[in-house]
């Protein structure tokens, strides 16, 4: 048998009544029911798909120019691109875009970022649209094998140009190095020993 006592409890735990934390727990629940709501989710909120904007990002209107700021200068004159829908100040034009089209807000302006889906009919009034908004005489219907038979008399040209430039640089480049000869004295290189390479070449 061992040495401890029948009777004494050393299992160094400690010991839970579950009924009087139940208790607890249902006295807390009521006391806390007014001013904690279980937070039911709802139905999910319909956002609409993503549209094209009808306004011009203003990027450059205050380019350049210089601006007093204040530390209690409200959010809209402070430096950088304000967002008036989020309520915030984005330091570089570059940050400014990447928001305008980020996610946060998008929902702000209660549209996902889901693109809907163009039927058929759609495209086609598009292209239609697109063909009477394009001036006339932009566009110039030659066949295609005229206009690659121009392209190719363009590619032509500029090899032929390229080569006469080539042409033109090594001729200078002789003449200089003539001219460079001719201004040294003959007797002068056979006295430094420069009589000559051994080429015939000239």
């Amino acid at each position: 048998m061992g040495s401890n006592p029948v009777g004494v409890d050393n299992t160094f735990r400690r010991k839970f009544n579950k009924e009087e934390i139940l208790e607890k727990a249902r006295q807390r629940d009521e006391k806390d029911d007014g001013k904690h709501k279980s937070k039911d989710k709802g139905p999910p909120v319909q956002r609409q798909p993503l549209k094209h904007r009808d306004y011009e990002v203003d990027l450059e209107s205050r380019l350049g120019k210089t601006q007093v700021i204040t530390p209690i200068a409200p959010l809209s004159q402070q430096a950088g691109y304000y967002c008036s829908v989020c309520e915030c100040v984005v330091k570089d034009s570059a940050n400014y875009l990447d928001h305008i089209n980020g996610k946060k807000h998008q929902r702000a302006l209660g549209m996902s970022m889901r693109v809907e889906r163009s039927s058929l009919s759609q495209v086609q009034q598009r292209f239609e649209s697109l063909k009477k908004r394009k001036p006339a005489g932009t566009f110039s219907e030659q066949d295609l094998d005229e206009r690659i038979q121009k392209h190719q008399e363009e590619e032509e040209e500029r090899k032929r140009l390229r080569k006469e430039k080539k042409k033109e640089k090594k001729e200078k480049e002789k003449a200089v190095a003539q001219e460079e000869q001719e201004e040294v004295d003959p007797e002068f290189l056979a006295v430094m020993g420069f009589g000559g390479f051994g080429t015939s070449k000239k």
